[in-house]
């Protein structure tokens, strides 16, 4: 077989198990096998090429993924959130991006319709509900909402509920992400009518400091979530290269560390909400005593806007490209160093 066929044939499969990793021990197997019978191949009828290193380099590395000594659970999950999960961030990147534009679509969407309709904010977040907050403005206490004095409970609360939403978004996904993009269209739309309702009132700028110091670890967290079960439901109806049940395994199993990486950071959202929130709610009351400084408030909503930007775009970037370096370094090894001689 001329090289160039042999390459033709076979360099999606090897480009595959150099971008995808697993951590399944059955598939590392036999892709290391495979990539045992390329590489006797190639360095039977190739010795000298570039490729016969490629695959070299791709056998080495699942080589010591299986048989070096692996440390102890610490290091495990250090290295999941280290590496691991950016990876798998960064694989779904556009995932992630066509999700942040739906809700954000919706949360606009919101926004234009409550502009025209009086009834539609009510439609969407209860009668009840905007009599209250009403009330609550009326009696110069416009975020009096937040203020509960068992906090622990509320801390409870709030966290069990928003991880049973987000639980919930990535289940649905199983419904070829129909159901995902049910609850995303749902919380997009609450969203939006809530923040219109406080700028119809001119407190736009306060319902931000107040809101987004939990929310935005809270509703960021969410569209993840729904980028999870979308995951879920491209994986069903795109499986590409792989059977339908076998890409179903992998989105599953993507999509699932995705959605349980998430519990932490509403765990954070909730304590915020909870413990932080009604301090500068107070800030911006008539009735209630000293709050907390607006600084200090920005900064908190300033940091998690970071962090969420960093470890969901810039950081799964950075970890990639530096993957992709290594993986070229081993490929340009002397043959020497080749697994199979």
């Amino acid at each position: 077989m001329r090289e160039a066929l042999f390459i033709k044939r076979n360099r999606d499969k090897w480009t595959r198990y150099q971008q995808e990793q697993t951590d399944d021990p059955d598939e590392q197997a036999e892709r290391f096998i495979t990539l045992l019978d390329d590489l006797a191949y190639s360095r039977t009828f190739y010795p000298q090429s570039k490729v016969t290193r490629w695959i070299n380099s791709i056998a080495v590395n699942i080589y010591q993924s299986i048989y070096q000594n692996k440390k102890e659970k610490y290091g495990r999950i250090w290295h999941f959130w280290k590496t691991e999960l950016p990876l798998i961030i960064r694989r779904h990147h556009r995932i992630f991006l066509f999700t942040f534009i739906f809700f954000t679509a919706c949360f606009i969407l919101a926004v234009v319709s409550s502009s025209h309709d009086d009834f539609f904010v009510k439609a969407i977040l209860g009668e009840d509900y905007v009599a209250m907050t009403e009330d609550n403005i009326s009696s110069g206490d416009p975020f009096g909402v937040y203020k509960d004095n068992d906090r622990f409970t509320m801390f409870v609360r709030i966290a069990a509920n928003n991880i049973r939403v987000a639980l919930t978004t990535f289940i649905y996904g199983i419904f070829f992400g129909i159901g995902t993009l049910y609850i995303l269209f749902y919380n997009g739309i609450m969203v939006g009518s809530f923040e219109y309702m406080f700028f119809a009132k001119g407190l736009g700028w306060q319902s931000i400091m107040v809101i987004w110091i939990h929310g935005t670890i809270e509703i960021l967290s969410i569209i993840v979530a729904g980028a999870a079960g979308l995951i879920v439901g491209s994986s069903i109806l795109f499986p590409g290269t792989y059977s339908r049940f076998q890409s179903f395994k992998r989105g599953i199993r993507d999509a699932l560390k995705i959605a349980l990486a998430l519990i932490p950071l509403f765990i954070v959202a909730a304590t915020l909400e909870s413990y932080v929130t009604y301090q500068m709610g107070n800030t911006f009351s008539k009735n209630a005593g000293s709050g907390m400084p607006i600084w200090l408030g920005a900064l908190i909503l300033a940091g998690s806007l970071y962090f969420m930007c960093w470890y969901f775009i810039w950081y799964p970037i950075k970890v990639s490209r530096r993957q992709q370096a290594s993986t070229t370094a081993d490929a340009h090894r002397e043959p020497e160093t080749l697994l199979w001689k």
